[in-house]
């Protein structure tokens, strides 16, 4: 490259000559204590896709060892997450002795972002040839980069490489401190800040046995999604289960090579406030761009519920009493497979993936359903999938309307249909909403539950068989509540 070309592309800026060098950037030491907060953020947990997200909620402190002369001094800390509040990133001094006189965050812009990790450390920017443009101190990365060197401060707009002093590049954001030590020496600075990109939820596997008990082997793990833009190492972790509410709406809110913590210590859970904490027994590492697992709770044996279920109408209530004929209250005949089984903990929400063993013995994928926060004690279900073997269909066989009586009566007949080799029952859900007074007139099988709004029968199926139900449903209002014409 000649001469004129290359003055092109680095241009000394006599103007800069008055700014102070910051030295070296502070980089982060391992052992952070990070409080992750739970998140459904999909794209934290993506098996794809490049770049940091901004989502997920966390909670980090972590001291930075600063060698500080005395007076005022700029100093950079580096490697800090891309998503950051600034307004709630602090830095002191809990030793004494030194104080932050101003901070400033400085964010990457364009494709100088990856760079911001080596503000106030040397680097060497090289051009298409390998030739230096500018070695020194790098000052700013954002358009283009301001390097401090033995010729002074130069800025390159356009270049092809750089090359760390330090032998690798930082990740994330950095912090620039205006610091005030009343003498020098060696200072342990602690350093707090919430971040997006963090997260964590639960992630649950059951194994059912074979038998005719419902029975299942349960495991329990926290899956802890790290998009932050850097790597934590030896991070000692808290998980919150619960749902605080963010004031601000652009703070961050809460298979890649997933990293198995196989034999590890359980996690200590207690209360938190209004929320549940669970403390990993030991430091974990969380590379950026990974989805790590950790126990929560030992694999145990459970008892369980499978139903089938085919429902029919909704919880909608009419205004008035529903009297015409063509009025119906739904259904697509679809029998659906559900598990439920009662916490034997309290159980973070998560997604529950549901496993039964094939012919040979191997265990195969059957559902997958999302458990919401659920307290000890309380049950847990999830929908599995539609039942292949079973069908349902469902008829009126009777109706008539009485406006001078004021009532109404409708009966049905539901014809449910096993093609596999072993009997089943299905449970057969009746939501009778064509007005909120209502009663069961008759049924051919008792009902195996009623509530305000949903009647439940209970009907075994033979193998290779088929079965039926019938029942009639009585309306009635009063004279206000009576339809107009």
């Amino acid at each position: 490259m000649n001469q004129p070309a290359r003055s092109s592309l680095a241009l000394a800026c006599a103007t800069c000559l008055a700014i102070a060098s910051t030295g070296h950037a502070v980089p982060a030491t391992p052992g952070a204590s990070i409080t992750l907060y739970r998140s459904d953020s999909a794209a934290l947990y993506a098996s794809s896709g490049d770049g940091h997200v901004d989502g997920g909620y966390a909670i980090i402190r972590e001291q930075r060892p600063l060698t500080l002369k005395p007076g005022l001094q700029n100093v950079t800390l580096g490697n800090l997450p891309v998503h950051l509040d600034a307004e709630a990133l602090t830095l002191g001094f809990p030793g004494g002795g030194a104080e932050v006189v101003s901070q400033r965050l400085l964010l990457g812009q364009a494709g100088d972002g990856e760079l911001v990790g080596l503000v106030g450390q040397p680097i060497t920017v090289l051009g298409g040839n390998g030739e230096t443009l500018a070695q020194g101190t790098l000052l700013r990365a954002g358009d283009g980069l301001l390097v401090d060197g033995a010729q002074g401060v130069t800025l390159v707009h356009r270049y092809a490489a750089v090359r760390a002093g330090g032998g690798s590049f930082g990740t994330g954001t950095s912090l620039r401190l205006r610091i005030d030590a009343a003498r020098g020496g060696r200072r342990e600075a602690l350093l707090s800040y919430p971040t997006a990109g963090l997260g964590w939820r639960a992630a649950y596997v059951a194994t059912l046995q074979p038998g005719n008990a419902c029975r299942m082997q349960f495991e329990s793990r926290a899956s802890i999604a790290n998009r932050s833009g850097r790597d934590w190492n030896d991070a000692r972790l808290t998980l919150i289960a619960g749902e605080p509410d963010f004031a601000k709406a652009s703070a961050p809110r809460p298979m890649m090579a997933a990293k198995a913590f196989a034999g590890a210590s359980l996690p200590q859970q207690s209360q938190m406030d209004n929320y549940r904490s669970y403390t990993l027994p030991a430091p974990v590492d969380l590379p950026d761009g990974s989805v790590s697992q950790v126990p929560l709770y030992a694999t145990r044996s459970l008892s369980c519920e499978r139903s089938n279920l085919v429902e029919y109408g909704g919880t909608w209530q009419p205004p008035q009493p529903m009297l015409g004929p063509s009025f119906d209250n739904g259904g697509n005949n679809r029998i659906i497979s559900t598990l439920k089984f009662a916490a034997f903990d309290s159980l973070p929400a998560g997604y529950l993936r549901v496993l039964a063993q094939d012919s040979h013995g191997v265990p195969q994928f059957i559902g997958e359903g999302r458990i919401e926060d659920t307290p000890r004690g309380s049950d847990a279900s999830i929908v599995l999938g539609t039942d292949f073997d079973l069908r349902a269909t469902r008829k009126r066989i009777a109706f008539h309307v009485d406006q001078a009586g004021r009532t109404l009566d409708e009966a049905f007949r539901v014809t449910l249909t096993n093609a596999g080799s072993s009997a089943r029952t299905i449970t057969v859900r009746e939501h009778p909403n064509r007005w909120r007074e209502w009663k069961l007139a008759s049924s051919s099988i008792a009902p195996a539950g009623q509530t305000a709004d949903t009647l439940d029968f209970r009907v075994a199926v033979p193998a290779n068989g088929k079965a039926m139900l019938d029942y009639a449903i009585h309306y009635s209002w009063t004279a206000d509540q009576q339809p107009q014409p």
